[in-house]
């Protein structure tokens, strides 16, 4: 059964392998009724990212996403994952918000729930976000969670970001 996290705004649904197949092979997907705002579904490398990683026998958990949905509207606003398994006390996020649903809160409420679920797992010490430098939006809503920015570093696909983290309280 797929992990679920709820708040009173935003509920985390993570994709059952059904739809995440689904999306893989480019086909329509069944959320239940669950109204699919434009760009509030995760890009093709973070499905094949989770596939793949799930073949490896990493947990769900730690590499399907999440679709965060909105409560009240039954709609999926955008999603969020932890790329890969913690590895040495760290694990990596990722999210996305669709345009129209931007500057409401809604990546900071996922990321609070992602922060919760990676501190509550007692396999992690710190969580990182690796986050373009022009991305000024991103950065505030990492910033206003208590991530601190470090070095900028370069990506395997040649992309230059900062390295934002978070530590989990001891």
């Amino acid at each position: 059964m797929p992990y679920v996290v709820q708040t009173e705004a935003i509920e985390l649904a993570q994709i059952d392998l059904v739809n995440l197949h689904r999306l893989a092979a480019s086909e329509p997907v069944d959320f239940g009724g669950v109204h699919l705002f434009e760009g509030a579904l995760p890009p093709p490398h973070v499905v094949s990212r989770a596939l793949a990683q799930l073949q490896l026998g990493t947990p769900a958990l730690w590499c399907v996403p999440f679709l965060i949905i909105s409560r009240a509207r039954r709609a999926a606003l955008g999603g969020c994952t932890f790329k890969t398994m913690p590895v040495d006390g760290t694990v990596e996020i990722g999210y996305g918000v669709a345009a129209s649903e931007r500057g409401r809160g809604v990546a900071t409420a996922a990321i609070r729930e992602l922060l919760q679920m990676a501190a509550l797992s007692g396999l992690v010490q710190e969580v990182v976000a690796h986050i373009v430098p022009d991305n000024v939006a991103s950065s505030r809503v990492v910033s206003r969670l208590g991530f601190t920015p470090g070095e900028r570093i370069l990506e395997p696909d040649g992309e230059t970001v900062v390295r934002w983290s978070w530590r989990v309280a001891s």
